[in-house]
């Protein structure tokens, strides 16, 4: 399973693509704005810091004012992913984008049959929001395993991108039920490393070390 790293912090980007983390980026309006910086000056500068994807979300409703935001975004690297809503404008807009050889990341899925009429339209990749559905006490994961299974059956090359992940056992639960990618916060994706019992090993070993007067 990829990971992508839901941020605009690009000094949180660097720190995790510099130790190999990462396969991308997702951003959205929201987390742009709080750099204080112009939006495409950070997509540019994230773009600069992974050959992944780097999902930049559109502003616009309506199919041909996201189609041209889209090949605006476009233009600031190669590596942009477009993101859009899954609304009807927003999918014509993805199958026009997507025939144009742009990669599409359409966003705020949350049934299966959305994420059938996304791959139909030719999304790069489609967006579950499993916290969101948890919220509501609906089982996220078995949103990931309907639309595995529905991608599968039909042969649909449109990656799974779990999104809205809370916690490590997310992205567990996402990778048991296949999904192709996981987009976390960078403080999940660095929580994904600890676990108590490593830290007690390693205490030990290095106190036997010290005991023993090892050096290397």
């Amino acid at each position: 399973m990829k990971f992508f790293v839901d941020t605009a912090d690009t000094s949180e980007i660097k720190e995790l693509a510099d130790a190999g983390l990462i396969d991308g980026v997702t951003t959205n309006p929201s987390l742009v704005a709080k750099s204080g910086r112009k939006f495409s000056d950070v997509i540019a500068e994230i773009c600069d810091l992974t050959s992944g994807h780097v999902s930049a979300e559109v502003v616009a409703t309506e199919y041909q004012a996201m189609v041209n935001e889209g090949r605006t975004l476009q233009k600031i690297a190669s590596n942009v992913a477009v993101k859009l809503p899954l609304t009807m404008d927003g999918l014509k807009a993805c199958r026009t984008l997507a025939n144009e050889g742009t990669a599409v990341n359409v966003t705020l899925c949350f049934s299966a049959n959305q994420a059938l009429l996304a791959a139909k339209a030719g999304a790069t990749y489609i967006s579950p929001f499993i916290g969101r559905l948890d919220d509501l006490n609906i089982d996220g994961m078995e949103l990931i395993e309907d639309i595995r299974t529905i991608y599968d059956n039909y042969m649909f090359e449109t990656q799974i991108l779990a999104a809205s992940i809370r916690g490590p056992n997310h992205v567990k639960e996402s990778a048991l039920a296949g999904a192709d990618v996981a987009t976390v916060p960078p403080a999940v994706l660095r929580s994904l490393i600890n676990h108590p019992l490593t830290d007690k090993g390693l205490a030990a070993f290095l106190a036997d070390a010290q005991k023993a007067g090892v050096t290397i």
